[in-house]
C-alpha cells in the first residue's frame, strides 16, 4: 500500500519544490547536459587520435561494452525517474523521495557487480569482437580501468534522473560541465604528459575518465539534498520495498532490455566493420562521434517530454499528454533536419577534424550522406519511445525491438555489406531501416492510446487543473 498519510503532510513543500515544467526551460539544459555527455567521448576521440586510429578504434571497442553497462544501468534510474514522475505528478511526495533513495542503493549494487565482471572477464568480451594487435591491447587498458570503476557511473545515473524528474535540469547540466572541464584537463595533462604528469596514453584517458565520475557523485548527492523538500533520511536508502521495486523494474527492465538489445546490435554491426578493415573501423567510429550531434536535439527533447508525459499521466491527464508528443515530434523532427543540413554540407571537414587519412575521410564522409535517411526516423522514434515509457507502456516498444532489431536490421546489414559489397553505407541502411520501422510502428501505437491503461499511479483525489499546471 502507498503511503498516503506521509504524501498528505508533505504536499506543500514538495509542491514548492517540483518545479514549474515548461518544454523549452526543461529541454535546453537537457540538451547541452546530453552534449556535454558526449562531447567526453569525442574529447578522447580527438586527442587520442593524436596517438594513433588503433587507439581511437580501441578506446571505440571498449566503449561499445561501456555504453551497454550504463544501459543496464538505467534499469534503475529510468525505471525510477518513470515511477516518480508519476508520482510527483499525482501529488504523492513522500513515496516520491522513498523510491528516490531506493534507486541509488540498487543502481549501487548492480554497479560493483558489473565492475567486477569487467575487471575478470575483459579479455573475453574484447577478443569475441575479433580485435587483433594494437588494437586489442588499448581496448584492454581502457576497458579494465574505467569498466572497473564503472559503479561511479552507476550512482551519477541514478542521482541525475532524480534531480532532472524533480525540473531541476539546469543544476544537473552544471554539474555535468565541470565534469566535462575536469576530463579535458585530465585528458590534457594525462594522455599528453602535461602540467607535470606522466603521459600514460589510453590509460590516461580512462584515469581522468574515473576522476570526473567521482567528482561529479560528490556534488550531485549534495545537490540532491538541496532540492528535495522531503529529505531522503539514510533509513530510505536501506529500504528495499517490494512494491516500490516492483514498479521501477516494471518499466525499467523493457526499458533498458531494448536499449541494450539495440547496442547490442551496434556491436553484431562493429563485428562486420572489422573484416572491412581498420580504415572502415575508424571512419565508423569518427561518423559515430559525428552523428551524436545531430540526434542530440532529438534526444533532449525526448527526455524532457517524457519527463512531462510521466506527470500528466500520474495526474490523471492523458490528453495533455497525446497532444504534447505531437508537438514534441514536430519541434525535434524540425531541429534535426536543420543540423542534418549543416552536418552535410561540411561532412569533409568534420571527419578531416579526426584523421588526416584520406581513406577513412573518404569513408567517414560517404556514410554521413546516409544519415539523411537515419537520422529522420530516428528523431520519431526517440520521442514517441520515451513517451511510451513514461505513460507505462514500456513492454511493448521492448517486442517490437526484438522483431525490427534482431530479425530484421542484423540480417538485413549482413546481406548489404557481405553479399552485396556495400561496405559501411550497408550499415547504415541497414539501422535506417529498422528506426523508420519502428518509428512508424510507434506512430500508430501512440495514436491508438493504449498506453493509457498502464499508467503506475492514480492521484487519492483529482488534480485540480491549477495544481496540475504548477508541475508540468
Amino acid at each position: 500500500m502507498e503511503g498516503h498519510a506521509g504524501s498528505a503532510s508533505n504536499e506543500k513543500g514538495g509542491g514548492e519544490r517540483a518545479k514549474d515544467l515548461k518544454l523549452f526551460y526543461l529541454t535546453w539544459p537537457i540538451f547541452l547536459e546530453v552534449a556535454l555527455f558526449m562531447m567526453m567521448g569525442i574529447a578522447d576521440t580527438f586527442m587520442l587520435s593524436e596517438i594513433s586510429d588503433n587507439a581511437v578504434s580501441g578506446v571505440g571497442a571498449s566503449n561499445h561494452y561501456l555504453h551497454i553497462a550504463i544501459l543496464l544501468l538505467e534499469v534503475i534510474g529510468n525505471g525510477a525517474s518513470i515511477v516518480v514522475a508519476q508520482y510527483i505528478g499525482s501529488r504523492k511526495f513522500f513515496e516520491a523521495a522513498k523510491i528516490s533513495a531506493l534507486a541509488v542503493t540498487l543502481n549501487l549494487l548492480f554497479g560493483v557487480v558489473l565492475s567486477v565482471g569487467f575487471v575478470a572477464f575483459n579479455g573475453f568480451l574484447l577478443s569475441s569482437l575479433n580485435l587483433q594487435g594494437e588494437v586489442y591491447e588499448y581496448a584492454k587498458s581502457y576497458l579494465s580501468i574505467v569498466g572497473g570503476a564503472i559503479f561511479l557511473q552507476a550512482i551519477i545515473n541514478s542521482l541525475a534522473a532524480i534531480i532532472r524528474v524533480h525540473g531541476f535540469t539546469k543544476e544537473a547540466m552544471y554539474v555535468s560541465l565541470g565534469m566535462n572541464v575536469i576530463h579535458i584537463i585530465g585528458n590534457y595533462a594525462l594522455i599528453f604528459g602535461n602540467f607535470g604528469m606522466p603521459a600514460l596514453g589510453v590509460e590516461g584517458a580512462a584515469i581522468s575518465t574515473i576522476a570526473s565520475r567521482l567528482i561529479a557523485v560528490g556534488v550531485f548527492f549534495w545537490l540532491l539534498y538541496r532540492i528535495m523538500e522531503v529529505r531522503i533520511a539514510f533509513s530510505y536508502y536501506l529500504n528495499l520495498s517490494k512494491e516500490y521495486v516492483g514498479k521501477i523494474l516494471k518499466i525499467g527492465i523493457p526499458s533498458a532490455l531494448e536499449q541494450v538489445m539495440y547496442h547490442s546490435c551496434q556491436i553484431v554491426f562493429l563485428s562486420y566493420t572489422t573484416y572491412l578493415g581498420d580504415a572502415a573501423l575508424a571512419a565508423k567510429q569518427y561518423a559515430s562521434n559525428i552523428s551524436m550531434l545531430i540526434y542530440l536535439f532529438a534526444f533532449a527533447v525526448g527526455i524532457g517530454t517524457s519527463i512531462m508525459v510521466g506527470r500528466l499521466v500520474g495526474a490523471a491527464r492523458p490528453d495533455d499528454a497525446y497532444r504534447r508528443v505531437w508537438m514534441s515530434v514536430r519541434s525535434a523532427s524540425i531541429g534535426t533536419l536543420l543540423v542534418l543540413v549543416v552536418v552535410i554540407a561540411f561532412r569533409e571537414p568534420l571527419v578531416g577534424f579526426f584523421t588526416d587519412d584520406p581513406e577513412v575521410l573518404r569513408l567517414g564522409a560517404q556514410v554521413l550522406l546516409y544519415a539523411l535517411i537515419l537520422e529522420t526516423g530516428r528523431t520519431i522514434n526517440i520521442i514517441i519511445v520515451n513517451s511510451l515509457r513514461a505513460s507505462g507502456d514500456a513492454k511493448y516498444p521492448l517486442w517490437i525491438g526484438m522483431f525490427s532489431m534482431v530479425g530484421m536490421s542484423l540480417p538485413l546489414g549482413y546481406v548489404f555489406v557481405f553479399h552485396l559489397g556495400m561496405g559501411l553505407p550497408g550499415i547504415w541502411l541497414a539501422i535506417a531501416a529498422d528506426e523508420w520501422l519502428r518509428a512508424i510502428i510507434f506512430y500508430f501505437r501512440w495514436r491508438s492510446r493504449k498506453w493509457e491503461k498502464h499508467a503506475l499511479v492514480t492521484p487519492d483525489a483529482p488534480v485540480d487543473a491549477n495544481a496540475a499546471a504548477a508541475q508540468v
